[in-house]
This record gives C-alpha cells, structure tokens and sequence, in this order.
C-alpha cells in the first residue's frame, strides 16, 4: 500500500509539472491576451508540445472560445491544441473582473443607433468569407461556429434584411458577458449601453473581462471620462494598427457621450 501510495504521489507530481498539448493548426500565434485582437508574442509550429498553466474565455474561434495559457506566458486558442476533451483541462486564470450584475434587469438588445454603427463598422458579406484577420465570418461580423456557418439559420446569399435578423440575433450574448463583467456601479443610459456593446461585439467578450475599461468602470470612474481614455486603446488587429478599428473607437466615443434619457444598465427603461 505504502508503495503504492507512493507511486501514485509520484505520479501525480510528473503529471502536473510534464503534461504537454501538440499543436493542430500550422502555424499557430500565441498573443498577450486571450483573443485575437491581443498582440502576438510568438508562434508555434504544427506537433509543437506546449505546456498550460491556466485557461480562460475570450474570442471564439470555430466554436470555441477557450484560451490556453501557456508556459511561455502567452495565450493561444483552445481550438488549435489537442487536450482531447471539449472543455477546461485545467485551472481557470485569475481575470480579476470583479464584475457580476446583481440582476437580470440591463438591457438585452441595444437601440438603433447602436445596431447601425455596428453594421456599418462591421461591413455587410453577404456568403461566408474571411475578414481582415483570416477569420470565417458572414452578414454583419457573425464569427462562423461551424464550417460554412452552418450554424445560421438564414438563407444564403444573405440580404442586408436577413444580415440585420442574423446581427439582432448575436447580440444579446455580447450584452449578457457585458452585464456579467461589471458590477452595480456603472449607470449607463442607451447610446453608452450600445456603444459598449459595439466594443465587445468587435473585441470579444473575453477581452472585455479582462480590460481596464472594465476594471474602471467597476471602481466607479466617470464614465465618460473611461470611455474616451479606454476605447481608443482597442485599435490594433493581428498585432496591427488598423484605421477602421481607429474610427470605429471614435465612432463609439461619440455614440457613447450622445446624451439619453433612458436607462439601460443595471435596470432597462
């Protein structure tokens, strides 16, 4: 039993220190946050074996929106390294969020204003193809989850009618990961509601958790003055400024400081 007991230590002990991932995809790119507007550290090659120290959420890539941190201290999506189960293999990373809406009451769909500077920041396509980045996507920046977006519900070549259905149907989950994130601090009205959704839908909810916009927001700075200092930050795609994304964030800037009367966080009006 002794001997046993002691093997089994052993074992466990080279398990957590050896256990190592290969890598599926080619060339794959290890970032500086979980998600694909994050910065590229360095690149693994196809079979190459990496080590996780922790996991957490970020953008989805095919269907999958876990991020591996690896021993190298960067992050690479889940979907390109082998654990061989469809889930967490390990701890979760610290996100140090400190979010958490105390209801259910926040705005799940955002108005107008904020459903056309989406479309028009995200551009129509109306078949599957890959954006600036490589990534599969189709109608109003709907991020493919299986292959040929088989997932969508409409009829393709999509028109900008059924574009627009696909875009009211995707984004209620980038204002429920928004709600979750912040705490009951933040009072926001509807264009700054819309305007942060808009951020999310482009930079994924796993980057949002972990931004200092969040973070502010969370401490109770004005959030105004969090918007305009934060926003212009998220300008970078595939390690690259890139213009668009420069006048989106402006674009959002000047959405989310268009006064409104009506509530949409923490309590719809």
């Amino acid at each position: 039993m002794k001997l046993f007991a002691i093997a089994a230590f052993a074992l466990a002990t080279f398990a957590s220190v050896s256990d190592a991932y290969p890598i599926t995809g080619n060339t794959v790119n290890c970032r500086s946050g979980p998600g694909t507007s994050y910065s590229v550290k360095k690149s693994y090659r196809k079979g190459a074996d990496v080590k996780i120290s922790c996991q957490t959420s970020g953008t989805s890539v095919s269907g999958n929106s876990i991020w591996d941190k690896t021993s190298d201290g960067c992050y690479i999506a889940d979907y390109y390294v082998k654990t061989g189960v469809n889930g967490y293999v390990t701890k979760k990373c610290d996100s140090g969020g400190g979010g958490g809406s105390s209801s259910g009451n926040y705005c799940k769909k955002i108005n107008t204003a904020g459903v056309n500077l989406v479309a028009q920041w995200e551009g129509f396509v109306a078949s599957p193809k890959p954006d600036p980045i490589g990534l599969p996507t189709v109608g109003y920046g709907h991020l493919c989850q299986k292959k040929n977006c088989a997932e969508v519900k409409y009829k393709f070549p999509l028109t900008k009618t059924t574009a627009k259905s696909l875009l009211a149907d995707d984004l209620p989950k980038y204002t429920k990961c928004l709600a979750e994130y912040l705490n009951s601090k933040p009072k926001l009205n509807q264009n700054q509601w819309a305007a942060l959704t808009s951020w999310v839908f482009n930079v994924g909810c796993g980057n949002a958790k972990t931004s200092s916009l969040v973070k502010r927001l969370n401490n109770g700075d004005n959030p105004n003055t969090v918007a305009t200092q934060e926003l212009p930050k998220w300008r970078k795609a595939g390690g690259k400024v890139m213009q668009g994304l420069v006048n989106r964030r402006k674009a959002e800037i000047k959405l989310f400081k268009t006064a409104s009367s009506k509530q949409a966080y923490p309590k719809c009006q």
